[in-house]
């Protein structure tokens, strides 16, 4: 039995990987830049968020503002992108896993993908360590077909949340920035503030000045402190759409914990649903 890899993948590993027949390198930016700016790591496929790693709904009250694809439509963007089962996916974006790539991390180890970590840094820590960069987006060079069952990793819906705020046993943790969950303001969502009996973990905790991911002894460390008594497996991570959140399961998964059930639905989806809110703003 093949040991496990770490999730998390750092550019000198990287350039090491780029010798492997199997490696797809995946761009989940979701910032649109200018065309006159457009870089990607040489070789990378692109997978749009919107598009691909969510199937969007007219009527965000169900399922938020990045539902999930169905099964069909993720395997795919999977069979498009010529990924295999076989494939070693290394996944990246412009802000250290939070844009889009720990979506699709967490999207391919849901599905029991064995191969497919994030690149530590992202987008700069490849610029800096000279992995090879173009101006031109790579396109696949043929088709796969991936054959996909059911998900996998846990996750819960609005209902399972509602009842989880009552449950002493569980721990639900909001990524959000702590000016949103303190409903200061809201910058994207309709209404500002948090989900009753959830505490704030920004996600931004999980990266050190260099943007970089702590070491996985320090966020094993935090995070404990975080849950104390609580199985992190009994916890619930949260954010606004089901997105950055997955950063923390990843960072989570980095430090060896086990992991907590997604919330994908998140506060957009919460927020629209006449659900009990904790809408203080501490500045008024």
């Amino acid at each position: 039995m093949s040991k496990p890899i770490s999730p998390i993948i750092s550019a000198k590993e990287l350039i090491e990987l780029m010798k492997v027949e199997n490696l797809v390198i995946v761009d989940a930016t979701t910032k649109i830049f200018d065309k006159k700016e457009q870089r990607f790591i040489k070789g990378a496929l692109f997978v749009n968020l919107d598009t691909q790693l969510s199937y969007i709904k007219k009527d965000l009250s169900k399922g938020g503002r990045h539902p999930l694809p169905t099964m069909k439509q993720f395997a795919n963007t999977l069979n498009n992108l010529g990924i295999t089962k076989e494939s070693h996916v290394v996944i990246y974006d412009y802000v250290n896993g939070a844009s889009a790539a720990a979506r699709f991390w967490w999207m391919l180890k849901f599905v029991g993908h064995k191969k497919v970590q994030v690149l530590n840094g992202g987008f700069q820590e490849a610029l800096k360590n000279g992995i090879p960069i173009s101006t031109t987006q790579s396109v696949p060079k043929e088709t796969s077909n991936y054959k996909l069952g059911k998900w996998k990793w846990p996750k819960v819906n609005l209902k399972e949340v509602e009842i989880a705020t009552a449950n002493k046993d569980q721990l639900i943790i909001d990524v959000r920035d702590a000016y949103r969950y303190d409903g200061i303001s809201e910058p994207i969502d309709l209404i500002a503030g948090h989900i009753p009996n959830v505490i704030n973990v920004p996600f931004s905790n999980n990266n050190d000045v260099n943007r970089l991911f702590k070491s996985a002894e320090s966020l094993k460390e935090f995070y404990k402190n975080i849950f104390g008594t609580i199985e992190t497996s009994n916890g619930i991570v949260h954010c606004g759409s089901g997105v950055n959140a997955c950063q923390t399961i990843l960072a989570m998964a980095y430090a060896g914990l086990k992991i907590p059930k997604l919330y994908v639905g998140s506060w957009s989806e919460w927020s629209r649903n006449n659900k009990p809110m904790i809408l203080e703003n501490k500045n008024s």
